[in-house]
This record gives C-alpha cells, sequence and structure tokens, in this order.
C-alpha cells in the first residue's frame, strides 16, 4: 500500500538587487554594464515570485538611469515578474528613475525622494587665472567646441543651449515617471519641478505607494517563509583596503557631492 504524502509547496523565492550609489560616475558607480548581471541572474534564478530593489541613489546619469531600467523592465515582462522597489535614504532623480521601474514602491518614513529634474553644474577659473598671470589659449575647428569651457567666462548664449539640452531629458524622465506611475500620480501638484519629498510626503502624490520596509512587507505579499536572495556589486581588493587611484579619488569626490545635496 502506498503511503500517502502530502504536498508542500516550496517558500517564495525573491532575488533582492542592491542598487546603491551615484549613477554612471566612473568605475564606482552604477551603471549598466556593471549592474546587468546582477539584474539578468536575479531574474533568471528558479522561478522567482518577484524581484525586490533596494536603493539608495542620489541620482547621477540620465542616460544610464534609463538604460538600467530599461533592463529591469524588459526582463519583468519577459519573466512576468513582479518587481518591487524599497527606498533606504534616497531615490531621487535618477535614483527615483530607477525606483520607478518597480511595479511599486515602498519609502521609509525618512526617505528622500523626487528630484525630477535635470542638472548641469560646473566651476569657472577665468578671475583665478587672470589673477595668476595664466592665459587661456583655445584653436577650435567649430564654434561651439569650447562650449560651456570652464577656463573662459561664462556666455549667455552657453547658458542658453545648456537649457536646450535639458529640456528634451528632462522630458523624457517626465515621461517616464508618467508611463510608470500612471493614475497614481497627483497631477493637479507641481511634481516636475525637481522638488524633493520625505517619507509618507511623497504617498498621497503618488510618487510611492506607501511607508514600509523591505522583509516585513515581502512576508506580507509572499508569506512569512519567503527566501531572500541578496544581489549587490562586488567591490575590488583595491577600493576594499582603500587604496583607489587617483582618478578613483575625483571621482569620489563628485559622488560625495551628490549625496551632499541630501544632507547624507
Amino acid at each position: 500500500m502506498k503511503r500517502f504524502i502530502p504536498f508542500v509547496p516550496k517558500p517564495a523565492l525573491v532575488p533582492v538587487i542592491r542598487l546603491q550609489g551615484a549613477i554612471g560616475v566612473g568605475t564606482r558607480g552604477l551603471n549598466d554594464q556593471s549592474v546587468a548581471p546582477l539584474i539578468e541572474r536575479a531574474f533568471a534564478r528558479g522561478k522567482p515570485a518577484a524581484v525586490a530593489l533596494v536603493i539608495n541613489s542620489p541620482g547621477g546619469s540620465a542616460v544610464q538611469s534609463s538604460l538600467i531600467a530599461a533592463r529591469i523592465r524588459r526582463l519583468a515582462e519577459e519573466k512576468k515578474v513582479p518587481v518591487h522597489a524599497f527606498v533606504e535614504d534616497v531615490a531621487a532623480s535618477g535614483g527615483y528613475w530607477l525606483a520607478c521601474a518597480a511595479d511599486d514602491i515602498w519609502v521609509d518614513a525618512s526617505s528622500i525622494v523626487g528630484s525630477i529634474g535635470v542638472i548641469f553644474a560646473s566651476f569657472g577659473f577665468p578671475e583665478l587665472m587672470a589673477r595668476q598671470g595664466i592665459e587661456r589659449r583655445v584653436v577650435t575647428a567649430g564654434k561651439s567646441k569650447s562650449f560651456a569651457d570652464p577656463f573662459l567666462p561664462q556666455k549667455p548664449e552657453d547658458v542658453e543651449r545648456l537649457r536646450k539640452l535639458q529640456e528634451p531629458i528632462h522630458a523624457a524622465f517626465i515621461e517616464h515617471v508618467k508611463a510608470r506611475r500612471g493614475a497614481r500620480l497627483d497631477l493637479t501638484a507641481d511634481l516636475f519641478n525637481a522638488d524633493v519629498w520625505v517619507g509618507a510626503e511623497a504617498v498621497p502624490l503618488g510618487l510611492v505607494d506607501g511607508v514600509a520596509h523591505l522583509r516585513p512587507k515581502l512576508m506580507e505579499m509572499y508569506g512569512e517563509k519567503v527566501r531572500l536572495v541578496p544581489y549587490g556589486q562586488k567591490r575590488s581588493l583595491m577600493q576594499r583596503l582603500g587604496m583607489a587611484a587617483t582618478d578613483g579619488v575625483m571621482q569620489g569626490v563628485e559622488e560625495r557631492a551628490l549625496w551632499a545635496r541630501f544632507g547624507l
């Protein structure tokens, strides 16, 4: 006589991809090339019930933000797997672009989100150079080749040109947010002026879905025995030992400046 063995379902599997740091800032930051293997493996592992994104990013490159988000959406749609985003300290600018790749966005009560805008920032040194007796000599073929040169006085036509470059990038960002957040957005509010909001303030605006932390929320969604499998970028031995090259130091300064905008 055969013994009856009851069917015991396996706990739900949810790969957790950590997207941490500035986007597209040298080898230190997030970029599509560096995170593509993590994202591909997360969606390919077994039969995931969902994929979770842990996002902590002040933003960066619009192009790299778009490429990473597009990869996540392509795989989610191909595999028919829901994606949930959980924001830690900040998901601003490109970081919020990444968060919108998810089907829902959850924040801490003190998370900073938003900054749906585009920025160009640099330094100017013409007066310092003049005081030091340094002369800038530039020869170009093409009148725009020295466009926005930091060693020359800022020109009104350069500022106008920069604004025209920013407009289509800003429009693409807005379109991405509208496409992903849909009817949840409160379009009577001024959401696209690059402002930021804290935690629950962003919920009624439709920018996020609620205040919740990763493990308890996923346990609520997929059962108390849900299996969370972490995926994150690995630092090189040199980075772990704090022995970054000179260009890495400069990239670190640039990334530090992005975080500092949000008091982090």
